[in-house]
Parts: C-alpha cells; structure tokens; sequence
C-alpha cells in the first residue's frame, strides 16, 4: 500500500544538529522502531522525532532468536521502505552482523544505508578498535554515525544472553570509557542498552552527544523501544524495560502517541522498567 504523507501534519525535519540542540536544550528525544513504510507513517504523524530500522527485525519481523541472521540486503530494504513513510523524522539504520567487521565493509555499509536506501544515519555496536576505525571513516565521508553500548544484541553469544551489563564498577568504568571513545571517533549519538540507571545517568553526563536509553533509566537524554514490544505484540515475555502502550487504547496511533508523550515528560521509563 502506498503510504501519502500529504495530508500529516506539516512537522519541521529533524536533523543530526538538532538532536544534540535537544540535549542542550534539555528536551527528551523520542526513538522507536520501524520496519515498513505504514508503521514509519505512524510515527511520522504522531511525533516521533527519530526512527530507527534496527536488526532486530531479526526477531521480531523475521522470527529469528537473535540478530545476527539479518544481512545487508535485509537493511537496505527495510530501511528504503521506511524511508517512504517518512518526510520529517530522522531514519537511523543498523549495520548489521560483520558488516563493520573492517573499514572497507562499513563504508560499503553505510553508502547502501544512505544513497541507496535514504538513511540519515548509521548505528554501529561497539567500540573495540576496528569499529572506532570504521565510525571515524563514516563520518569522514559525512555519514552521521550513531553509537551502540551496554547490552549490544550483536554479542549475544559473547555475554551468554541478553544479560544487564556494566554492574561492576570496572564494567560500568569500561562502558564511560567507550561512550567517550565512541564520541571521540565522531558519533552523533549513541544508544545506550541494558545498564543500571547509575550508569546510564553517569554515561549520558560523561559526554556532550545525546544518549538514547533502552532500558538504561530516565536520565537518558531520550528513549527508544522496539515497536512490536510498546504494542504488546511481541510473543513471550515482553522485554522488563519495556511497556505496553496500547493496553487501554483503542489505536496504534493513540499508543505512539502515549510513548512519545511518556518520554517526553519523564513518565516514562518508570522505576519498574530500570534495572539497579
């Protein structure tokens, strides 16, 4: 189905400045997922300053148990159909599994992400040595690039599971250390997943670019959550740092819309979706 933004309401475009205006500014970003042009369309008409077409369509579109089976050739297509939806949210797309494993590959990547399929920015998970390498190469051929720290899916097998990381103090230490290696590199922005709401506040003040938390507390300088979890559709058991928006509502728009207000006014995360 064709997706007309014609009649949404005139909203003023999102940019990569702008975001670090926000934080500045001390306003909540709003970041959810999308996957197809009529969900991007929702969020597009009901605020949501940023969307991102993240791997885990992986799991949530595809069925897989983790990320990892996603390819580039899934990316470019999700997000080129996403980007149809939109006219003034900012579209972020994920590099998915080994396609930053050298600079070459990344920038590969990234061109297809961006020139091909109308991203604005690039997430990358990380910050071991080639993938600071690969962030500094992006932004020099002028693709914004957003960072990925804590719990990044893509090292699933590594962590043993979706596990809260940075508990520790020299895992909390190691985290701020990477959060401002990441920024040195020249990111954007950077989703911050699955850490205690300590370390998520001593992340977001430790660097000047704006942190989006995922189940890492309210102090994040915005939110992002995978749609089909805010929707209650996600089969099993939903994510704790997440919530069901549509419970209560008669729309998927009234839910979206419910998010980005949450977010924006601090009710949400509420202490029952942060980890300590």
């Amino acid at each position: 189905m064709y997706v007309d933004n014609a009649s949404a309401p005139a909203r003023k475009p999102v940019t990569v400045p702008g975001l670090r205006a926000m934080k500045a500014e001390g306003r909540k970003i709003v970041m959810l997922t999308a996957y197809d042009a009529s969900f991007a369309a929702q969020l597009e008409m009901n605020g949501v300053d940023v969307a991102l077409v993240g791997d885990s369509l992986g799991m949530v579109v595809q069925g897989h148990r983790s990320t990892l089976p996603v390819t580039l050739d899934h990316m470019v297509y999700h997000t080129a159909a996403v980007a149809r939806g939109l006219s003034a949210t900012l579209l972020v797309a994920d590099l998915p599994f080994m396609a930053d494993r050298d600079v070459a590959h990344a920038l590969e990547a990234g061109a297809r992400l961006v020139g091909e399929a109308g991203a604005a920015m690039v997430k990358i998970e990380g910050a071991a040595p080639h993938i600071l390498a690969a962030i500094k190469a992006l932004v020099a051929r002028a693709i914004p690039v957003c960072g990925h720290l804590g719990l990044t899916p893509q090292s699933v097998h590594k962590f043993g599971g979706f596990k809260i990381q940075g508990r520790a103090q020299a895992a909390a230490d190691r985290v701020v250390e990477e959060a401002l290696a990441v920024q040195a590199a020249g990111a954007d922005l950077l989703v911050l997943e699955g850490v205690p709401v300590a370390l998520g506040e001593r992340v977001t003040r430790a660097v000047e670019i704006p942190v989006i938390g995922i189940g890492a507390g309210p102090h994040c300088d915005g939110q992002v959550l995978v749609i089909h979890d805010m929707l209650g559709i996600t089969p099993g058991k939903r994510p704790k740092f997440s919530k069901d928006f549509l419970a209560g509502r008669d729309a998927v728009a009234a839910a979206i819309a419910a998010y980005a207000a949450d977010v924006r006014s601090g009710a949400f995360p509420a202490p029952e979706h942060c980890f300590n």
